[in-house]
């Protein structure tokens, strides 16, 4: 089986990926959450990781192609010269092990106390802030008697 990419209608993701699975096709929708500002006040939020996009899992001989476009939600099958475009399985993987799916999935979880284990803030003991792209975290020190945030490399964080 191969992924491919769907375009979903405006704001009708969640709609398509649920109608593709009341199909019985297997679906990717990857979501992150985001921190944004309402009103003042920090609110952190779902979001689509490719907005107007999902995946779907389809052997090309698969009949459930003719039921795509009238699936609703969705716009359209994406793809080059009228043939759906493949998407290597090895990219799919990479997306499904994002830093936010990694803290789901048992990582380090924000509020949790880390221990520095590399670096200039070595053998310092830290609180768990967030990850900052797949390398980098942030935490929270205790430095000069005030608590600071830094970012530091993920792989010299230890639990």
């Amino acid at each position: 089986m191969t992924w491919y990419a769907l375009q979903y209608k405006p704001a009708q993701g969640d709609r398509a990926l649920q109608h593709l699975h009341n199909q019985g096709i297997t679906c990717f929708f990857p979501k992150i959450t985001v921190e944004k500002i309402r009103a003042g006040k920090r609110v952190k939020k779902l979001e689509p990781l490719f907005p107007g996009y999902l995946f779907v899992n389809l052997e090309q001989s698969d009949p459930m192609w003719a039921k795509l476009r009238s699936t609703r939600g969705v716009l359209k099958v994406v793809g080059f010269a009228n043939k759906p475009t493949s998407i290597c399985d090895e990219v799919i993987r990479h997306i499904k092990v994002s830093p936010d799916s990694v803290a789901e999935q048992g990582g380090i979880k924000p509020g949790q106390a880390v221990y520095l284990s590399e670096g200039p803030f070595e053998g310092i003991h830290a609180i768990f802030q967030a990850y900052d792209g797949e390398e980098r975290a942030i935490v929270l020190i205790n430095f000069m008697q005030k608590r600071q945030s830094i970012k530091v490399p993920v792989s010299g964080i230890t639990r």
